[in-house]
């Protein structure tokens, strides 16, 4: 499939897939290119996930990512893409005090940036914030499960859901966001069957990301996607081994350097 095939992807598209059995494609990408490149092989939607702070920018976590820094990859993003729904993440501090401090957040991304939605962590406790944005025109994607912009509280990425009374806190989360307005949500790293219930049992589409293939759609972050990370999450494949490519090719050019088989 190529960029010029692609249909325009809206919050509309996503909910109707659902509803015709239509599995979505999700990536993440952080700039003009990795953009133009993943709607030119035929994503659905592009997810500009504070995961750059750890595979661009060297941070060890999504902690310290700040909404500056999402406003300027997810612009770069924009720039690159012309059909896929790009969705930016809101990064940890700049949403959860308040409905209205999401509003401010959410309103700065959408209008430097020229983005579709935004996507925010949290399930049942954040109900109140994806209603607030939902009602004044925000597309919101929620995320729950593993959070990461939680892992220091879960004391590491750890599956969530995996016994009955967690499933069933997974399950409320999802049925409150869905309720609450959410655009779709995201399930990441979480047991089979319990995102397969969770798929049959909201009106919205899921996304997974080590959740099993009963979800609406699949996401995975581009370093592990392309085999660019240094490590992959357990449930993250990788379908390409581009490091090794890279790191050979620079080494060649470099012999040819300092042989002086290059000019």
């Amino acid at each position: 499939m190529t960029i010029s095939t692609l249909r325009r992807t809206t919050a509309s598209t996503l909910l109707a897939d659902k509803q015709s059995g239509r599995t979505n494609v999700w990536l993440t990408a952080y700039d003009t290119h990795s953009a133009a490149l993943a709607e030119t092989a035929g994503v659905d939607v592009i997810l500009v996930g504070d995961s750059l702070g750890m595979v661009s920018l060297g941070f060890d976590s999504t902690i310290p990512v700040t909404l500056e820094h999402m406003i300027h990859h997810t612009s770069a993003v924009v720039r690159g893409s012309d059909k896929a729904w790009v969705v930016c993440d809101l990064p940890f501090g700049s949403y959860q005090q308040s409905p209205e401090q999401a509003f401010a957040s959410a309103a700065q991304v959408l209008q430097k940036t020229g983005c579709d939605a935004v996507k925010i962590e949290g399930g049942t406790h954040m109900a109140t914030t994806i209603k607030f944005l939902s009602e004044r025109g925000i597309a919101v994607v929620a995320h729950i499960g593993l959070t990461p912009q939680s892992v220091k509280k879960f004391g590491g990425f750890k599956k969530q859901g995996r016994n009955p009374e967690a499933a069933q806190l997974v399950l409320d989360d999802a049925q409150a966001v869905s309720d609450a307005g959410a655009a779709a949500v995201v399930l990441e790293y979480i047991p089979d069957d319990l995102a397969e219930n969770i798929t049959q049992t909201i009106a919205i589409p899921t996304i997974g990301i080590g959740a099993g293939k009963y979800c609406d759609a699949q996401v995975l972050v581009w370093h592990d996607l392309l085999g660019l990370s240094e490590k992959n999450p357990p449930f993250a494949p990788a379908y390409a081994n581009l490091r090794d490519t890279i790191t050979k090719a620079i080494e060649q050019w470099a012999d040819d350097v300092r042989s002086g088989k290059s000019i």
